[in-house]
């Protein structure tokens, strides 16, 4: 007997609407997301997405990944939108499976990634009636998103979910939420075609004024010590967008330096880049931007991170803001020129403005001594350590991170790197090297726990033939833990790079700097054995206790073909420096231990 034929065809007709085949609300949902290019489906079944689900299983067009919980399919779907540009695709099911992704939806909208996600609810005549797993979804993550829809008509679905990709992918990308009553999944629905004409309400600005373009570059022409400020939106703007960056770097001279966001638009060994700045960003980023007369900040936000005390951020500076969503020039900072627009293009046309507007005879572009004054900034080495390379050491983590770099380089492969959150994260943006855009997957503006181990899932569904390291610490790999299963069922070479310090290791930090070193719940005091872990979920378990154990579980971990955690047992009371204190400027840095005396009472109310 003949299997049972799968509904392979999912390619739209031309007209408008279709009206020759009855589809149920399911198949023109997945006709949809075939027309939007999705491949990949990040998501969990449940009883409201089931006919969803039996229409997946009846297709072969789109590929489905079970995860193990819905915060992780989010995760998993940011990643795989970062590293590719594409959107990210998620399905959840009502209730409880919705209200997971709140998480993840707030961790996309606030570092700007495009994820569409779809959330079944209870039919239309049960909606308000507290049903079983019903949950007021689009009332509980309208803050948590762009946009949201609770779809109540079968002739909404198609159009709905058409625009629901427009408004997740063009400008400041971030997440909308699709909510889909079961009735209406089972039921007949019309297919509907994409829009030709762009939509009547929702038209983002992409392309930047000219006048703004004009005095940007006049500004930039007569600075004497300028600085390119670079966020995550440069990377969001494409791969182009770096490209043009590095153009205009080159072009124009100046020092650059980014946001955690950022890493990667410009290539870490670029003698021009600063490193990143911020809370612990490099001496000579952080007293680069206090002390420059020029800011031009490219597609960043002027976050806290960054800003540090706001009354003390860049004083004296004319400063220059480029971003794609126009409510976040003056938002935090004010600034003398408002740039709105694609990135990529704000840069391309500062090019073309660079070289038909005439230098200032009088007053010829001199960088020379700004250099100077960065190389002694530079010569500090703020992020310079000692290791002790006497066998059976202890491991900084600090160099199992430059270790880790330098031999996944020898490798040649294309790396992608994502992180938890916490002293590791801001180890591996210090310490690990990123060359090219999309390879650096973090949580930014949530600074979620838990994040790593489902981006990795993400990176590597979407990268296949790529190495794929979740560089972690143990604290927050025990968020998120379960995803080992998914790793495991699809045979998913990640490789997870704990640094084991036995502690929540920045929080201990702040407690030692800030509360007297009263570690109130911050040390993990039953932590597993991740090697036994890592073999009972069919992968590969390491560990290293000493220096000169290191090399050698990173050259094993990076060979093996499959899975593998890799416990390094790194220092326990290490922290993460330089670091500007809470209510401290830019040129008030932390370079080392023994500083805590500095930080003010003010500041010691702050995180």
């Amino acid at each position: 007997m003949n299997a049972a034929p799968h509904q392979t065809d999912l390619k739209p007709h031309t007209a408008g609407t279709d009206t020759s085949v009855v589809q149920t609300g399911a198949e023109v949902l997945l006709r949809v997301l075939s027309e939007q290019g999705v491949e990949v489906i990040f998501g969990y079944p449940g009883g409201a997405v089931l006919p969803i689900y039996d229409a997946i299983f009846r297709q072969n067009a789109i590929r489905h990944v079970l995860v193990r919980h819905e915060q992780a399919a989010v995760h998993a779907a940011e990643a795989y939108a970062r590293s590719t540009g594409k959107v990210g695709v998620v399905l959840v099911t009502s209730g409880p499976g919705a209200t997971n992704t709140v998480t993840g939806l707030l961790d996309a909208m606030l570092d700007s990634i495009p994820v569409v996600c779809f959330s079944g609810q209870v039919g239309v005549p049960l909606i308000g009636t507290d049903a079983f797993q019903e949950a007021d979804t689009t009332g509980i993550t309208r803050p948590a998103t762009k946009y949201n829809y609770l779809i109540r008509r079968a002739d909404e679905i198609a159009p709905s979910v058409h625009e629901a990709f427009h408004i997740a992918r063009s400008g400041r990308p971030g997440p909308v939420l699709v909510d889909l009553p079961k009735n209406l999944m089972v039921g007949p629905a019309p297919y509907a075609a994409p829009p030709r004409a762009p939509h009547p309400s929702y038209q983002p600005q992409t392309e930047p004024g000219r006048d703004a373009i004009a005095r940007a570059v006049a500004a930039m022409k007569g600075a004497r010590k300028p600085l390119f400020y670079t966020g995550g939106g440069v990377i969001n703007a494409g791969p182009e967008a770096s490209v043009a960056l590095r153009r205009l770097v080159e072009k124009t001279g100046f020092p650059c330096t980014s946001t955690l966001m950022g890493l990667g638009a410009m290539p870490s060994g670029d003698r021009r880049f600063l490193g990143m700045l911020g809370m612990h960003g490099t001496y000579e980023a952080n007293m680069a931007t206090h002390d420059c007369d020029v800011l031009i900040a490219l597609g960043s936000r002027f976050d806290d991170r960054v800003t540090g005390r706001l009354d003390a951020f860049s004083p004296g500076s004319f400063k220059i803001h480029a971003d794609i969503d126009p409510s976040q020039i003056n938002k935090i900072v004010r600034v003398d020129v408002g740039v709105v627009g694609d990135v990529r293009r704000v840069i391309e046309m500062m090019l073309e403005e660079w070289d038909c507007t005439p230098a200032n005879p009088s007053q010829p572009i001199d960088l020379a001594q700004w250099w100077h004054q960065i190389g002694e900034w530079r010569g500090l080495d703020s992020l310079g350590f000692t290791q002790d390379m006497t066998p059976g050491a202890i491991i900084r983590p600090q160099y199992a991170i430059r270790r880790l770099h330098e031999l996944a380089t020898a490798t040649g492969r294309d790396t992608y790197v994502s992180t938890e959150v916490g002293q590791h994260q801001m180890w591996a943006a210090q310490h690990f090297g990123f060359d090219k855009p999309n390879r650096w997957l973090t949580s930014g503006g949530l600074g979620t726990m838990g994040y790593g181990l489902p981006a990795a899932v993400g990176a590597q569904i979407a990268h296949p033939d790529a190495l794929v390291i979740d560089i972690a610490g143990e604290a927050s790999t025990l968020m998120n833990i379960q995803e080992l299963s998914t790793i495991a069922q699809y045979r998913l070479p990640v490789k997870v790079f704990i640094l084991n310090n036995q502690y929540m290791g920045m929080v201990r930090q702040w407690q030692e700097l800030l509360h007297e070193s009263r570690y109130s719940e911050s040390y993990s005091a039953a932590l597993p054995d991740f090697v036994k872990l890592a073999e009972s979920f069919h992968g590969r378990g390491l560990r290293a206790t000493c220096v000169d154990e290191l090399d050698g579980v990173i050259t094993e971990m990076l060979a093996h073909p499959g899975p593998v955690v890799a416990d390094i047992c790194v220092a326990q009371e290490e922290n993460c420096y330089p670091m500007i204190p809470s209510g401290a400027p830019h040129n008030q840095m932390l370079l080392g231990p023994g500083q805590d005396d500095e930080i003010s009472a003010e500041g010691r109310m702050l995180v």
